[in-house]
């Protein structure tokens, strides 16, 4: 291992283990959700990084943790952070899904402005009333582009935040936890 590959380190230091997690989540141990300053701690901490680094969850406790506690608290981080980036890659399949569809919807409503500024210009334009199909058929199509707003803002700016997340989610849940306990 190359000394720039090395694990990048963070430090946590609580009083006791059941601080890192929600004292709310009803879920056994292994299961549980983290807390959510703990969980915003290490997140931001993650994102000040490269995306090239892995991470070391250094955690100092004041208070021994139960025996099964601490062979567990590392696949209770990892199994934490692998929902989140599963999570994060749902929402970005449905936002996806969402664009295609919406663009389907967008190119077919702009065809159907072009089709029907078409129609009103061969309408009024046999009736001598040129500058108001001039500016219909324009209006309709400025209006028929304006329909590609949103599928066009999924796919050059919404998606990628989400993959991001989800990328540093999926290195997250690759950390180590490693568990200091008072004395060592």
């Amino acid at each position: 291992m190359k000394p720039h590959d090395e694990p990048a380190h963070m430090e946590l230091r609580l009083r006791e283990l059941a601080q890192l997690f929600n004292s709310m989540d009803p879920s056994p141990f292994v299961d549980r959700d983290l807390d959510r300053d703990a969980e915003e701690f290490i997140v931001g901490w993650a994102q000040e990084l490269p995306a090239t680094h892995e991470f070391e969850l250094v955690v100092r406790l004041e208070v021994p943790p139960a025996p099964d506690r601490v062979a567990g608290a590392e696949g209770a981080v990892r199994g934490y952070f692998s929902s989140r980036a599963e999570m994060k890659g749902r929402e970005l399949r449905q936002l996806l899904r969402k664009g295609r569809i919406s663009l389907v919807a967008g190119i077919l409503f702009v065809i159907a402005c072009y089709a029907l500024g078409h129609v009103l210009g061969l309408v009024f334009g046999h009736l001598g009333g040129g500058a108001f199909s001039a500016v219909a058929k324009e209006g309709l199509v400025i209006v028929g582009w304006v329909a590609m707003w949103r599928p066009l803002e999924i796919f050059l700016y919404d998606w990628w935040p989400l993959q991001e997340e989800r990328a540093l989610f999926r290195r997250l849940a690759r950390m180590s936890v490693r568990l200091v306990l008072p004395g060592a």
